[in-house]
């Protein structure tokens, strides 16, 4: 098994150390997916993004990798079977980077390496955890109970320290999550988000009739200039996306970075990957004009009652019309959400233009451990100043909203 022991640090008297074994595990294939899974279902913040088949996805197809700057260092908590019968169970585990890099993350850092790297002191590299090019909240210390929860955080902490790293980031945890890392003294990073609700649409034009007169307006003429230009759609799901339709898919990823002159992410591979082994939370929306794709947009969905979101994830074109992006990749995702009854959409990091389409803004935390004193202190002081800005940001957003006064 690729892994690493990980001895526990001191734990509080109450805590019942002795229970657990702790491994960093090097190759999720090394944990059984349903065993993971189990765990994850288990969370009261869990998002289809956990799965060992999205993660797993991540790490085989070469796109989250030692040698894209991703060290997988899953940190695991068992209970050890102490009848030599059986395997031991998985009672906590933290999806865990050792990262060479900043890019991917969306909590952006990029100043604080920069004032490593003029000071002569190495900044990465650094302990992630999150969710690989997944801007998304959930659960980070995924436990089976809030004992296993707590200690986890303690080892996560402890192996940063004693690693000798510079720091350890904990980006887009669920609220109870960033409540113990606060607790445990960590510090925290306020952001925001762009969520979409849905009280229980009848249909799109119910939406629209919640949203101011100029919002509604300017919606349907987005909407006619996508029609009047001769562009359907058609909505793939799950089973329903075979491989020709991942391949134009990801033509349509790779044009979107090509023309901001990045490199993308995630590969064919990966989509064919989540595409075969978790097909259920999958949805591709393809635009077309005259008998031709043009355009293609993937989100990922959990009907699960408990969450009942929709993400928006991907998206890209290769002809270019007014409209389309917001009619591919916000309103055909909206229809679904009404039409499936999904609570939520969540549209990714930043963008401020959602709020015209009914998102609105959401505070989201990421927490944070440095070990340099002097740099902590300052981060510390900069977080306190952020976090006012933040506030004060919020407060723009919110005298601003799209829907109608009254409703």
């Amino acid at each position: 098994m690729q892994s690493e022991s990980c001895q526990p640090v001191s734990a509080q008297p109450d805590t019942p150390v002795a229970n657990y074994r702790t491994e960093i595990v090097l190759d999720l294939a090394e944990v059984p997916a349903a065993d993971w899974d189990a765990l994850v279902a288990a969370q009261p913040d869990a998002t289809p993004f956990l799965r060992h088949a999205f993660l797993h996805a991540m790490h085989t197809s070469g796109s989250a990798t030692d040698d894209t700057g991703w060290s997988p260092r899953f940190l695991t908590l068992w209970v050890p079977n102490g009848h030599g019968a059986g395997r031991d169970r998985l009672a906590a585990a933290m999806p865990l980077y050792a990262k060479s890099h900043s890019y991917g993350e969306y909590v952006f850092d990029w100043a604080w390496a920069d004032a490593y790297r003029q000071h002569d002191v190495p900044y990465y590299p650094k302990w992630l955890s999150a969710i690989p090019f997944t801007p998304v909240r959930g659960a980070r210390l995924l436990a089976e109970d809030d004992i296993a929860r707590r200690l986890l955080l303690r080892f996560a902490l402890a192996l940063a320290e004693e690693s000798g790293m510079s720091s350890l980031h904990v980006l887009f945890p669920s609220d109870h999550e960033a409540d113990l890392m606060d607790e445990a003294g960590m510090m925290m990073r306020h952001g925001v988000q762009f969520h979409w609700t849905n009280p229980g649409y009848a249909d799109f034009d119910a939406f629209l009739a919640t949203l101011s007169q100029k919002k509604r307006k300017n919606i349907r003429a987005e909407r006619r200039r996508v029609a009047e230009a001769g562009i359907t759609f058609r909505q793939l799901r799950g089973a329903e996306i075979d491989d020709q339709a991942w391949k134009f898919f990801n033509r349509c990823y790779r044009q979107t970075y090509r023309e901001h002159h990045s490199s993308p992410y995630l590969n064919l591979d990966f989509f064919r990957r989540i595409g075969a082994t978790m097909p259920e939370n999958l949805l591709l929306v393809v635009a077309s004009r005259d008998g031709r794709d043009i355009a293609s947009s993937l989100v990922v969905f959990d009907a699960d009652p408990r969450v009942s979101t929709l993400y928006g994830r991907y998206w890209g074109a290769l002809e270019h019309h007014p409209c389309l992006h917001f009619e591919t990749a916000y309103y055909q995702p909206l229809e679904f959400c009404i039409a499936e009854g999904l609570r939520t959409f969540e549209g990714g990091a930043q963008g401020e233009h959602k709020m015209a389409r009914g998102f609105l803004p959401v505070a989201t935390r990421s927490a944070h451990w440095l070990a340099h004193p002097s740099f902590a202190d300052a981060v510390e002081r900069f977080l306190a100043r952020e976090r006012q800005g933040i506030d004060a940001y919020l407060d723009e957003l919110n005298d601003h909203s799209p829907f109608a006064r009254g409703e």
